[in-house]
This record gives C-alpha cells, sequence and structure tokens, in this order.
C-alpha cells in the first residue's frame, strides 16, 4: 500500500505516526487501518441526532443537498452555527478547507496519483475501476462537497467516454488536470483545459483534424461539440460555416501514443494557417497555434454562452425548469465577473429560487448512492458491489456514450426506481461487500434521550423533515411492528428521499 498526501494537506509526522500506531496498521488489513486513521480526523458520529422536525425541509438540510450530495449526521448543526452565507463562502474556496480524511482513502489509489505517461503501463480495465472508485469515495467523504458537485457537473458537460481507444487512460488525467483543478475558477479556463485535454482530443477526434494536404477536410466532430454543448448552445446563434471555420482553427494538435503517451503536440504543418470568420471575428492568417486560442476567447466571451452555462448551472443547482429570474441574475454575473464560476455559483446558492426549490429534483443514482452512504456515516473503500449497483441503476460512471453526458433533467431516471429498491435493502442489510454500517449507533444516536419512532426520527434524519402519517404508515406496517432492514430500506428508496 503507497499512501500519498498532497504537501499542503500532510499530517503532521507526529500525528500521523502516533495515528499509525493507534490503529496498528502492521497487524491489520489496509483498508480497515485507513478506515481507522481517517476517523481520526473526522468528528464520527455525534452521540444525539437532532434531526429537523418541520412540516416543511429545512433549508439547511436543503442547501447541503445542492451545495453537496446531503448532510452527514451532524452536518446540519454545524452549518446553522456558522450560517448559511459563510458555510457557501467556505465551500467556494475549497482549498482552504482540511480534507486529510478524504485523502487518506484516495491517496492510495495508485493510477490517480502517477503522471498520465505512466498510466499505459497498468491495465486499461485497472486504471477505469481505480477512477470510478477515485470519484465515488470524494463524493462521499470530501468535506469539500460543493467542488465535487461541480466536478460532476463538469465532467458530464464536457463528457469523455472511457469506453472510446485510449480514453480509458486518458480519462484519469481529464478528470485530475481539467475538471478538478478548473471546476470553480473561470469558465475559459476551463475550456481551454478540456479543448486540449488529451481525452478530448481522441474521444471527439481532434487529433484527426488535420490540413496536410490539398484533399484533406477538417474533422468537425469536436468543433461542433465546442459551439452545441460547450458554450453557445444549440439555439445560441451559429451557423454550419462557424462550426467549419471553428474546426479550421482547431487543426494541428495530436496525441502521442508512444514515447510519452499522452503528450499534446501542435504540428505546424497539419494546421489550417490561412484566415478564418468565427461568429463574425476574423482570425488573421498566420496564427499558428494561437488560433485556437483566439477561437476559445470568441466563443467563451459570446453572450450566447453566459446565458447557456448559466442556464446549465440553474437547471442543475435549482430544477430542471429554474425561474426565468435566477437565470437572469446568473447570466448577468457571468457576463460582469467574465465568467467568473465562483461569483455565478455563488448567486445561485444564496438565491431565494434555489431556497423555494425543495424537492424538485429526482435524485440521479450516483447522488442517490452517495447521499445514503454520507447520511449513515457508512465506511467503504469502494472495491466491491457499490459500482455495480450504479451501473444496474444506468450510471456507470463516465460510461455515458455520446456527448451531452448523463441526463440531467428527472424524468430521465424514473425508470430506475426497481434497482434503487435493491441498493436501499442491501444496504439496510449491510449485504454490500466492503460497506460497513453502525445502525446501533446511528439508531442510538437518534433516540438519545428521547422516546420516539424510529422510524420517524429516521425519516426526519433522511427528509430534513418530519414525515406525514401517509409517508409513515406503509413503513409501519412493513414486516409488522418491530424495526426491520426492510423498513429502513423503505426510507431510503421513498419518493421523499428520491426527491430533493
Amino acid at each position: 500500500m503507497t499512501l500519498r498526501l498532497p504537501a499542503s494537506r500532510a499530517v503532521h509526522r507526529r500525528a500521523l505516526l502516533a495515528g499509525l500506531g493507534a490503529v496498528g496498521l502492521a497487524s491489520t488489513g489496509c483498508d480497515n487501518a485507513l478506515s481507522a486513521l481517517a476517523s481520526l480526523f473526522t468528528e464520527g458520529l455525534p452521540a444525539r441526532i437532532d434531526p429537523p422536525s418541520g412540516a416543511v425541509v429545512d433549508p439547511i438540510h436543503h442547501l447541503l443537498g445542492r451545495a453537496g450530495f446531503g448532510p452527514a449526521p451532524g452536518q446540519i448543526e454545524a452549518v446553522r452555527a456558522m450560517g448559511k452565507e459563510a458555510y457557501v463562502d467556505a465551500q467556494l474556496s475549497p482549498e482552504g478547507i482540511d480534507d486529510t480524511a478524504c485523502n487518506l482513502r484516495t491517496g492510495v489509489i495508485d493510477t490517480y496519483n502517477m503522471p498520465t505517461s505512466l498510466l499505459f503501463e497498468f491495465p486499461p480495465a485497472e486504471v477505469e475501476v481505480e477512477l470510478r472508485r477515485h470519484t465515488l469515495l470524494q463524493a462521499i467523504y470530501s468535506k469539500r462537497q460543493l467542488l465535487e458537485v461541480m466536478v460532476e457537473l463538469w465532467s458530464d458537460h464536457f463528457n469523455v467516454a472511457i469506453g472510446k481507444s485510449l480514453c480509458k487512460h486518458l480519462k484519469t488525467a481529464d478528470d485530475r488536470d481539467v475538471i478538478r483543478p478548473h471546476a470553480l475558477g473561470r469558465f475559459r479556463d476551463l475550456l481551454g483545459a478540456s479543448a486540449l485535454s488529451p481525452a478530448m482530443l481522441v474521444y471527439l477526434d481532434g487529433r484527426e483534424n488535420k490540413v496536410a494536404a490539398p484533399v484533406d477536410r477538417p474533422n468537425e466532430n469536436y468543433a461542433r461539440e465546442l459551439l452545441e454543448l460547450h458554450t453557445l448552445g444549440v439555439r445560441g446563434g451559429y451557423t454550419q460555416g462557424d462550426v467549419m471555420e471553428a474546426a479550421r482553427c482547431l487543426t494541428g494538435f495530436v496525441v502521442r501514443e508512444e514515447w510519452a503517451p499522452g503528450l499534446v503536440e501542435f504540428v505546424p504543418e497539419r494546421h489550417d494557417d490561412g484566415e478564418k470568420i468565427v461568429l463574425g471575428t476574423t482570425i488573421p492568417a498566420g496564427g499558428g497555434r494561437s488560433d485556437v486560442e483566439r477561437l476559445l476567447d470568441i466563443v467563451a466571451e459570446h453572450p450566447s454562452t453566459a446565458r447557456f452555462i448559466s442556464q446549465k448551472l440553474c437547471s442543475v443547482l435549482v430544477a430542471d425548469d429554474p425561474p426565468a429570474s435566477i437565470t437572469e441574475r446568473a447570466t448577468a454575473t457571468f457576463l460582469s465577473t467574465k465568467g467568473d464560476l465562483r461569483a455565478v455559483v455563488r448567486e445561485i446558492l444564496l438565491s431565494e429560487e434555489l431556497a423555494s426549490a425543495t424537492g424538485s429534483k429526482i435524485k440521479r443514482p450516483f447522488r442517490l448512492v452517495v447521499s445514503a452512504l454520507r447520511a449513515v456515516l457508512a465506511d467503504t473503500h469502494a472495491k466491491g458491489s457499490l459500482l455495480g449497483h450504479l451501473d444496474r441503476m444506468g450510471q456507470a460512471l463516465f460510461s455515458y456514450p455520446t456527448p451531452d453526458g448523463y441526463p440531467t433533467r428527472s424524468d430521465a431516471w424514473l425508470a430506475t426506481m426497481l434497482w434503487r429498491w435493491r441498493f436501499a435493502l442491501e444496504l439496510a442489510e449491510d449485504r454490500i461487500d466492503d460497506v460497513h454500517t453502525t445502525w446501533d449507533g446511528l439508531r442510538s444516536s437518534l433516540t438519545a434521550g428521547r422516546d420516539g419512532d424510529h422510524e420517524a426520527l429516521f425519516a426526519r434524519h433522511l427528509y430534513g423533515r418530519a414525515a406525514t402519517e401517509a409517508e409513515l404508515a406503509p413503513i409501519r406496517a412493513y414486516q409488522g411492528a418491530r424495526p426491520s432492514p426492510g423498513r429502513v430500506a423503505l426510507l431510503l428508496s421513498s419518493p421523499a428521499y428520491q426527491r430533493y
């Protein structure tokens, strides 16, 4: 087992050695030792949980379901104490949040933490599985929850299907070097990093885009998706001529497959160096490699891009069909800040429109799995069947075949309810390998110092509000009057928990 911690987040040597001694690393399995060590840097299960008891969803519970993947036990109280605005501002600066506990779990995933060229020394299936494990663990355990939500959003927006050609190896570098570092930065920087990502150049045939001989014609695949999916939107005002001219700007880039595989290079002899006109703006002849930067400036600064990206952010964070008021304010912020994603996301998260949108979306499978594991403070290293559950629910990570990424609209996921029940039941019965739960401890924390129906308390914990009698009746009737895993599973798979 190789343990890597980012230098900026490294545990003090004395504390780390003390922790290793406390958990007995030499005498236990690596995963058990890591779990125990990580627990030294987390708050753990509170002795008493006071779940929201109102008839409507608690505002902090709702925020944690939009600016993250749902609350962990005790988190609502912590955020309430610091204030909603302070919490959002902290999440918007993830570099200031100590994420040691999560880093301990993900730092041992070797392929995620090595140079791109060395990834090709590993079987593609191994690289793929480790990327998917890393993604799941980050979402479950990272304290930088908003960053993880934005990583998921941009991974779909700039989708790269891992099954194509070299993408099984290159998608890891795309996630690590493109999506994560820019997810809360400036949109232009994110767009530029994605455009020249080796994974994107392979996936959308950018490396085949050349004009090296009189018979060559530019490959338009990436240029079309750049305008339609990544920036302006399908009704953003571009023409087929703009697609062709953009494709000419993008000629000349290759991805090496031998001697430093994955390295992106510009080959002037493959580039169309003539004059181009994109969206009414002339790009002079002779620009060479700089043509792509000029192209990206043009599309990133276009008003249609501000509207399209702001609409996308609002539809993911607020509602499938968000109110025009928040979309307009987000667009204005995008334009005034030149695409500062932090400023745009802050405008959305602190809006009245988001606060009013409780229960307006249905969880995608990834969100369901992550939110459930967070809610019960599960311990996992994602080595068992968790990934299989996501596959069966229709969201195998990084596997959506077309460039538009997994659907964000709720109605696209209505056909997955049976598999959601299967996941909830196996979780409640402790039958998911490599997932360990503490149901007795959770029950004790929920019932500490109070009399009450455990299912009603657990429903409040999951829903962020008191369940109605109509919601509780079928749960209480299930398998008689005694508490049972089946009743817990019904809560986890109920319509009230599927919505957020």
